[in-house]
C-alpha cells in the first residue's frame, strides 16, 4: 500500500498510509495529512490515487510544490520520490515492505483537553490509538502519569512514536542508535522536558524523564 513519511531536518515525524481516491496535504486540522507550518497553505497539495498509482497535485499553494527538487503542478510519483512542502519533506514509498514506524498515538477525548474523536480501536490499551509491537523492541516506555489514561504504560517498540492529536498538540519520540530523542513537531505551544520548553531540535532523552503535552504528564521509562 503506498504511503508517504514525512520528516523535517532528517528526522521522520509521522507515516500516512495513502488508503482513500483522494488524500489532502495542508495546514488546517481537517486535512488527511496536517503540516501545521506557516510555510504550508491551508489547502496545499491533494494526493489522487488511480489504480496503483499516485498523482500528486499542487492547488495553487502560496509557496509551492517540489518533486525532487523542481516545482510541480501535477505530477505521477513514482517509489522513493521526496516532495517538497516548506521545510518538510515528504518520501513517498509504493511497496509491500513492513513499516519501521508508528502510526500517531492520539490521547482519549477528554484525557488531555484535546478535541473529541481520538478514541482508540480495539485491541489497544484504552486512551492511545495505532500502537504495535515488534520482536525489535527496544527496552524503553512512555507511563502516562496524569489524565484518564494515568497508568497506562506503552512500549517504544518502532523507530518514531508520535504523541498528541495532528492539528492539535504533537511531539515525537524517535529510537536511535544510542538511545531516544523527543522534539516538538506541530501545534499550539511546545511540549516540555523536565520543565523546560522543548522546541524542534531533538532532546535526548534520559530514565525518568518527564515529559508534558497539551497538559498531560508522561515519563519516559528506560531500563
Amino acid at each position: 500500500m503506498p504511503k508517504m513519511i514525512v520528516s523535517i531536518d532528517g528526522v521522520v515525524i509521522k507515516e500516512v498510509q495513502l488508503t482513500k481516491d483522494r488524500t489532502t496535504l495542508g495546514r488546517r486540522p481537517y486535512n488527511d495529512i496536517v503540516i501545521d507550518n506557516l510555510a504550508v497553505s491551508g489547502e496545499h497539495a491533494v494526493l489522487q490515487m488511480v489504480g496503483s498509482e499516485v498523482y500528486l497535485e499542487d492547488l495553487n499553494s502560496t509557496n509551492g510544490t517540489y518533486v525532487n527538487g523542481k516545482a510541480a503542478k501535477k505530477q505521477l510519483l513514482q517509489n522513493g520520490d521526496s516532495v517538497e512542502v516548506g521545510k518538510y519533506k515528504i518520501k513517498f514509498v509504493n511497496d509491500v515492505a513492513g513499516d519501521g514506524f508508528e502510526k500517531t498515538m492520539m490521547f482519549k477525548a477528554g484525557s488531555a483537553g484535546l478535541a473529541p474523536g481520538s478514541t482508540a480501536p480495539s485491541g489497544v490499551p484504552s486512551g492511545f490509538g495505532g500502537l504495535s509491537g515488534g520482536a525489535d523492541a527496544v527496552h524503553a516506555a512512555i507511563k502516562v502519569l496524569s489524565g484518564a489514561a494515568a497508568g497506562r504504560e506503552v512500549p517504544l517498540t518502532k523507530v518514531v512514536t508520535t504523541i498528541g492529536k495532528p492539528g492539535v498538540a504533537v511531539a515525537a519520540i524517535t529510537r536511535r542508535q544510542r538511545g531516544f530523542v523527543v522534539h516538538h513537531v506541530e501545534g499550539a505551544g511546545n511540549p516540555a522536558l523536565n520543565g523546560a520548553p522543548i522546541g524542534t531540535e531533538p532532546v535526548a532523552l534520559k530514565n525518568g524523564d518527564l515529559i508534558e503535552l497539551a497538559g498531560t504528564q508522561m515519563q519516559f521509562v528506560q531500563a
